[in-house]
């Protein structure tokens, strides 16, 4: 018979293996597949080396801009070995299926948001290509704003637009508008885009289309499409907090005017209604028939399809037309300008979405479906929700998203599905979406800002405003428990 000292050790070491395994966020989206399978493998020697596997591949995906490797390879590498490890165990007890159905499982969840997440990239991809953000920047710049203006219009729109549109293109969008307005000063720009970045996050929190989190939480069926926008007043707090303090340290001084002529080529303005059709198509698939949301997005890709069938088949007759007016005009820039027109290509869009992303999405999701079926959710589940208030829980697991990947975080929530209120279902939403705010490196804006304004835009820049964003960061999460108070 073991000792008292050994049960005690036991659940000591247990703890501890929970506790750091809600340091990592390991996560996996949350079903049936999420939960343990009906062997403990938290302090088996299998369990601990896929532990161990994944903390190490995460760590080569945070140090991806020291590195230069794409984030993917490490999870898609660390995916395969912690499935191998599990089925190995499964295998050797004689319960081979019980593995393969885990995996099954939590392949088709992930293959439900990548065929969501394809098509959404898809149409942005297009309304880049047919230059919808190109002319809006133009318009930006031809007016000449003050620097003051500029701050609070890059960053008003960063909050818009994120709310349909991914919160990394958005943001690359109006840094875009910044590094062409205010060239040469350099302070001025690092200080929108850090706004550009806290209104991005933000942005993303109330829409189910905003971030991958909020689209998550809409899939699991935890938080009703509707339900989101009680997140809108806490997330204008978030943006605004920190703005208002920000503007207090600009020299309000108006740059000179540029001239810049952008025209939007051929179908953009009908490729905006497709994509608002489709969404609308998405939200009443989940909502009134019960289906993926996945299937309205792909019914929206086909009529993508058949719209850039008609772009092809008519461009010849469109190019004709155009020939003839521009000539009458005597506008013989743009007559040069149709000489250089390619046939919209579907595919070609495709082709350019973020698939680094989409397979690190994979690997994190492979990665966590098997540590969740070692049984390390459950263990993370009994160690955070079960001995703390759901509220602290879910403030925190939002801080620790300045430095893990905001996706993990909620995929670790939605896989423990802990027994929590709608209003604090919003929380979690909330806090995952905007706490990588906290940090530059904390959400995939900011990454792709220090890229794009390089050296004037860096981590201690961003972490020079971090207390102002926590400030922000705080009163949101006020604000939700105020207002939103009958939901918890």
């Amino acid at each position: 018979m073991k000792s008292p000292d050994f049960f005690i050790a036991g659940r000591y070491s247990r703890r501890v293996m929970g506790l750091l395994f809600a340091l990592c966020c390991i996560a996996v989206p949350s079903l049936s597949y999420a939960a343990a399978g009906p062997l403990d493998l938290t302090l088996s020697l299998a369990g601990i080396s896929s532990v161990v596997i994944f903390v190490l591949a995460y760590a080569l995906v945070m140090s991806e801009e020291l590195l230069h490797m794409r984030k993917s390879k490490p999870v898609l590498v660390a995916a395969g070995l912690i499935w191998a490890l599990v089925a190995w165990v499964y295998v050797q007890a004689g319960m081979p299926e019980e593995a393969e159905a885990a995996f099954r499982e939590t392949l088709l969840e992930y293959a439900e948001l990548l065929l969501f997440l394809l098509v959404a990239m898809t149409y942005i991809n297009a309304m880049e290509e047919r230059r919808v953000f190109d002319a809006l920047r133009s318009w930006l710049v031809r007016k000449g704003f003050s620097y003051r203006s500029l701050f609070w219009i890059t960053g008003v729109m960063a909050f818009g637009i994120s709310a349909i549109a991914n919160n990394m293109t958005t943001a690359m969008l109006m840094c875009a508008v910044v590094l062409k307005v205010a060239e040469g000063d350099n302070k001025f720009i690092g200080l929108c885009c850090v706004n550009v970045v806290v209104a991005s996050n933000a942005g993303g929190a109330f829409s189910p289309f905003g971030d991958i989190t909020t689209l998550m939480v809409w899939q699991a069926g935890q938080v009703p499409f509707e339900g989101f926008f009680a997140l809108l007043v806490p997330a204008i707090v978030n943006f605004m907090v920190p703005a208002v303090i920000m503007n207090f340290f600009i020299v309000n001084r108006k740059p000179a005017s540029l001239k810049e002529n952008v025209w939007l080529k051929r179908g953009a303005r009908r490729i905006i209604v497709l994509f608002l059709i489709t969404v609308a198509i998405s939200v009443l698939c989940h909502s009134v028939l019960y289906l993926p949301p996945a299937m309205g997005m792909m019914f929206g890709l086909g009529l993508l399809q058949f719209f850039g069938y008609y772009l092809r088949r008519s461009l010849p007759r469109s190019l004709e037309r155009k020939r003839e007016r521009y000539s009458r005009r005597g506008d013989w820039k743009k007559l040069e300008q149709l000489g250089s027109v390619v046939p919209f290509d579907i595919f070609s869009r495709i082709a350019r979405s973020e698939w680094d992303t989409l397979l690190f999405f994979y690997g994190v999701v492979m990665c966590v479906g098997g540590l969740g079926f070692m049984g390390y959710l459950s263990l993370l589940s009994e160690t955070l929700y079960g001995g703390w208030n759901p509220v602290w829980a879910n403030v925190v697991l939002g801080i620790i998203s300045a430095v893990v990947d905001n996706i993990p975080v909620m995929f670790a929530v939605l896989s423990m599905a802990p027994d929590m209120s709608e209003g604090n279902w919003l929380l979690i939403t909330l806090t995952a979406g905007v706490g990588g705010s906290l940090l530059s490196m904390g959400s995939a804006a900011g990454v792709a800002l220090m890229g794009q304004a390089r050296g004037i835009y860096t981590f201690a820049v961003h972490l020079r405003w971090m207390p102002a964003i926590l400030l922000g960061y705080i009163a949101s999460i006020g604000v939700h428990l105020l207002i939103n108070a009958e939901l918890f």
